[in-house]
Order: structure tokens, then sequence, then C-alpha cells
């Protein structure tokens, strides 16, 4: 089909009308935020992974004497001092 159509105006002035060539907007506003999430995602993955490998593992909580206690003597060895 072609994409030319001639319409006659009053003073025999012929008009062209074609299809608008070109990108859709909404195309390209979709695309560009499309990127943008999938950059975002994966530097985040890579940021990941370079963490796990450089950061030394966290650091325990330090438990205090009292819960010590009471885990030695859940275990049946008695408390140094008693």
């Amino acid at each position: 089909m072609a994409d030319n159509f001639e319409f006659a105006d009053k003073g025999n002035k012929i008009i062209y009308e074609t299809e608008a060539k070109g990108f859709n907007p909404g195309l390209i506003v979709l695309l560009v935020v499309g990127g943008l999430l999938l950059t975002f995602l994966v530097g985040n993955y890579v940021l990941y992974l370079y963490a796990q490998k450089t950061l030394p593992p966290r650091k325990k909580k330090p438990i205090s004497k009292k819960k010590m206690k009471r885990e030695r003597l859940k275990q049946g060895v008695s408390a140094p001092g008693e």
C-alpha cells in the first residue's frame, strides 16, 4: 500500500498526507526507563558479588556473662568460681 494520499482542496490544491516517520516517543521512554532499571539491577548485583569477596565476615555480638553461665549450666558444666 502506498503511504501517500492525495486530497483535492477547494482551490485545486493537492495536499499530500504521509505517515509520520520516526520512533514512537512512548517506545523511546520505555526503552530508556527499562535500560536504566536494568543497569541499576546489574550494578547492584556486581557490587554485591564484590562485597562478598572483599569484606570480612560480620563479627558476632558479645555474649554477656549471665548468658554464658546459663549456657554452661544447660550443657552440664559448672561455671568457674562456684
